[in-house]
């Protein structure tokens, strides 16, 4: 099952999509009034998502589309690629922790107004360092405190893409503090739509997706790294970490982190143009540069570049539809 949430207010109107992204069925709700009482409105979701199989319903727009939830109770998001945080590190010259590779990092970001997939990112000064970060995220349902990764898996209601927005050069200022981020920490987006985990398949192994996240970058393809690989902690790990001092509510966002591969035989990886899998933000490639150059060449994201985050089945089929977004100046 596929949903969206077409612009409507401040929650949106929460819309069932077909399969293929081209119809869809309104409903009279709010994707988070559907989770506050999944298991008596996913039926009646589900019928609907019926109805679009057999040719009802009426064309779906993504440009139309807020994010699934376009403000959430809670927005957490992981660190679960540590090849991506050992490059960070690296870069600068730091020893990356041993409990690094058994202890989940996380951040809580603002959940209050989040962009949609097609909206701009706008911002007064490119010489913040924007950068965009490709991840995947999952949305939750009540989680308790102290929550095993068994119960956790069970509380995973649906899926969707990530455009995690930095500002890169107000980072170290503000971990300088030692009080975490906020500043450099924008409004992120979300794919058009989000999917329930049996819609994906053999794709979704319960904890991982298997599934190349495609990053075009100015219409350049930048990176086709597989969400399922190289990832340290798996979503269960990663909700059950955020539980162990407090319940979730239904409705709860969990991100990945920056989805990043090593190269094949276990270095960094490589741009695509070099025959590598590229990379889902431009800090990852500029530390590559560092390393390897003593200093970084890519600059970040100025104003009238354009970012699009993708994710194909085998089918070549968009699963989420597409985060396009364009920076432009406040």
């Amino acid at each position: 099952m596929k949903l969206a949430s077409l612009k409507h207010g401040r929650d949106g109107t929460l819309v069932v999509v077909s399969t293929d992204l081209q119809r869809c069925l309104r409903t009279a709700m709010t994707l988070q009034q559907a989770l506050d009482d999944w298991d008596r409105h996913q039926p009646v979701l589900a019928s609907l998502a019926e109805q679009l199989a057999a040719g009802a319903g009426e064309p779906f727009n993504e440009e139309d589309c807020a994010s699934p939830l376009p403000r959430a109770f809670q927005w957490a998001d992981g660190s679960a690629y540590v090849n991506h945080v050992e490059l960070v590190r690296k870069a600068r010259g730091a020893e990356m922790p041993e409990s690094f590779w058994t202890d989940p990092l996380m951040y809580q970001g603002g959940s209050d107004s989040f962009l949609g997939p097609r909206d701009p990112i706008v911002m007064a000064d490119s010489g913040w360092g924007i950068d965009f970060e490709g991840e995947i995220a999952v949305i939750t349902g009540d989680v308790p405190m102290g929550a095993s990764p068994e119960q956790a898996a069970a509380a995973i209601r649906l899926l969707m893409l990530v455009n995690d927005v930095s500002l890169r050069n107000l980072i170290p200022a503000e971990l300088g503090k030692g009080f975490g981020f906020f500043q450099s920490k924008p409004s992120s987006a979300f794919s058009p739509v989000c999917v329930t985990p049996e819609e994906l398949g053999q794709a979704w192994d319960g904890g991982r997706l298997h599934l190349p996240l495609q990053v075009s970058y100015n219409g350049e393809l930048f990176g086709k790294a597989n969400a399922g690989v190289d990832m340290t902690f798996d979503f269960p790990t990663l909700i059950a970490h955020a539980a162990k001092t407090r319940p979730l509510g239904a409705g709860t966002i969990i991100g990945s982190g920056t989805v990043s591969n090593k190269d094949a035989d276990g270095s960094p990886g490589r741009p695509v143009a070099d025959g590598g899998l590229g990379y889902s933000c431009i800090a990852e490639i500029r530390m590559i540069e560092t390393i390897r150059d003593g200093k970084p060449a890519t600059p970040f994201m100025q104003f009238g570049d354009r970012v699009r985050l993708e994710m194909l089945d085998a089918d070549g089929g968009s699963v989420f539809g597409a985060i396009d977004q364009e920076v432009r100046q406040q």
